[in-house]
């Protein structure tokens, strides 16, 4: 069976395209929180999300290489999983807290800087952070670019498909030969 997700240099390959995109349209950055798309570019998903107020981000700048942001009890396991080499590990209290670990990241960047985001899939709690940063950041949304992207499929991500197709067609008929009269539905 093939492997659950595409090669490291496929993901290399996509964030590098996306980042010619950013260049392309004077985005000098994008954050993305969305754990589909980190998953897509960077090849890892965490545990918990910022659902549970414990974001990873990863961050593509257009030019450089992307650094992860993500909670340090995740750290080890996202390294494991992604070909990018920056994990920035981020802690629940004291200075090293996800919003102090952005910010570090974004003070980079020249004062009026174009930061692209999913907007639509950029949760609340981040955007009230970067509300808060200082400086002129102006925000771009690169949900289109990213859905272009995503739209066209790969050999490996079409022989992940099949391999789920497949996957759902054994469990119906699993669940088909199960079925039967004063049989619980469990």
């Amino acid at each position: 069976m093939a492997e659950a997700l595409p090669p490291p240099r496929e993901m290399q390959a996509r964030t590098a395209e996306l980042q010619r995109r950013l260049k392309d349209e004077g985005i000098d950055l994008a954050l993305i929180a969305d754990q589909d798309s980190i998953a897509y570019y960077a090849g890892f998903w965490g545990y918990f999300g910022v659902e549970f107020g414990r974001p990873t981000l990863l961050v593509v700048p257009a030019e450089g290489a992307p650094p992860v942001i993500t909670p340090l009890m995740e750290a080890e396991m996202v390294s494991a999983m992604t070909w990018v080499e920056d994990v920035l590990p981020w802690e629940d209290a004291g200075s090293r807290r996800w919003d102090a670990v952005l910010e570090e990241v974004l003070t980079a960047l020249p004062g009026s800087a174009v930061l692209g985001l999913e907007l639509i899939k950029t949760p609340p709690l981040v955007m009230a952070e970067l509300d808060r940063l200082p400086g002129n950041l102006v925000f771009r949304d690169i949900g289109r670019q990213i859905g272009e992207q995503r739209m066209i499929k790969s050999p490996a991500e079409i022989e992940v498909m099949r391999q789920a197709g497949q996957i759902a067609i054994a469990m119906v008929e699993a669940g088909k030969a199960a079925l039967a009269e004063e049989v619980p539905e469990y």
